[in-house]
């Protein structure tokens, strides 16, 4: 891990309250942050990453934060998991208190908050405001891009962005891809909701808060909107499939033999070798769901700087340990639907 002073932290803390953004790691992955309570400052992060103004941003507290600033009807059940994973990868929607702008919730009712806890987002947040704001941030990249997992990631998109006043180098993110986002704003209507699956599992969050995974509800039409749930995003420029694992030897040699340049990242032994074919880019996989996830989007920028024609993923297992892995992998390949039986063709 890369050191950051005190003087940094005071710095950043100093760039913060004056209305500019920072950027700073997290154990999840790099967020782009401003006062949460500035609107202006916020829309700034809308504008530097070029993000629509009706997708809310999560507001990151310093560890023992005054949950009831920001929110209000706080169920026990928030209690409970706050108890349990705080600091940690899991954000709450809760009912937003009426004093907190709207600005980061996309005009909404409901409001996001986490308590991160990677070491220096944690100095950051108790020095900003003494411990008592909130950091708006969601990731830093351009929007519906590939999150970034270091500093060296947020230098190559915002390096030279008038905007971005400052990036904190904490070294490589622990988790490597976003927080589980669970909706506990409607309870007496729907439960608590599933919005996006992350590090925390459900059956570790419905372990905590005493219901069956089965109660454990999977996002609808009339959910709040969150970070991460469009269909299309943590996209590569250069087009994605998810190829079955039985599908990939073969999918290597056509696209071979068409003249395709292709990157690809798998975890079976043998595949990529047994193609006999010449590759942009070939990433071997550690084929546990922790290691893969905390490699995976150092991975997908790599493939994307490759200038292939087309980046093949090995699909991975489908159970609920890489369920997270699999709802990113999916929206990353969402857009390219069609491309490869296009390159095939």
């Amino acid at each position: 891990m890369k050191f950051v002073s005190v003087d940094d932290i005071d710095q950043a803390a100093a760039i913060l309250e004056s209305g500019g953004l920072v950027a700073f790691p997290t154990e999840t992955v790099y967020g782009l942050g401003a006062d949460a309570q500035n609107p202006a400052a916020v829309a700034n992060i809308y504008r530097a990453k070029g993000r629509p103004s009706n997708h809310p941003v999560i507001v990151h507290l310093a560890p023992g934060a005054d949950i009831a600033h920001w929110a209000t009807d706080i169920p026990k059940e928030a209690q409970q998991l706050i108890q349990a994973f705080w600091p940690g990868p899991l954000t709450l929607i809760l009912k937003r208190a009426a004093h907190i702008p709207d600005a980061v919730s996309g005009g909404q009712d409901t409001i996001g908050l986490r308590c991160p806890s990677h070491p220096v987002a944690q100095a950051l947040l108790r020095a900003f405001k003494k411990g008592q704001g909130g950091v708006a941030a969601p990731s830093a990249n351009q929007f519906g891009r590939i999150s970034p997992t270091t500093a060296q990631h947020v230098w190559n998109e915002f390096g030279d962005h008038p905007l971005v006043d400052a990036v904190l180098d904490g070294g490589q993110s622990a988790v490597g891809i976003e927080s589980t986002i669970l909706d506990l704003s409607r309870l007496a209507t729907h439960g608590p909701v599933l919005l996006r699956p992350g590090h925390i599992s459900a059956e570790q969050i419905a372990d905590v808060i005493q219901i069956w995974p089965d109660s454990l509800h999977e996002s609808d039409h009339a959910a709040p909107r969150v970070s991460g749930n469009l269909k299309s995003h943590y996209a590569p420029r250069t087009p994605v499939a998810l190829v079955e694992s039985a599908q990939l030897l073969t999918t290597l040699q056509k696209l071979s033999s068409l003249g395709k340049c292709i990157a690809v990242m798998y975890y079976s032994n043998e595949i990529v070798s047994s193609a006999n074919v010449q590759l942009a880019l070939a990433i071997k996989a550690v084929a546990k769901a922790e290691a893969y996830a905390h490699d995976l989007y150092a991975a997908l920028r790599a493939m994307d700087s490759a200038d292939a024609d087309i980046i093949l993923i090995e699909t991975p297992p489908q159970n609920s340990a890489w369920q997270g892995v699999n709802d990113r992998l999916a929206r990353a390949a969402h857009d390219s639907l069609g491309v490869l039986a296009g390159l095939m063709s």
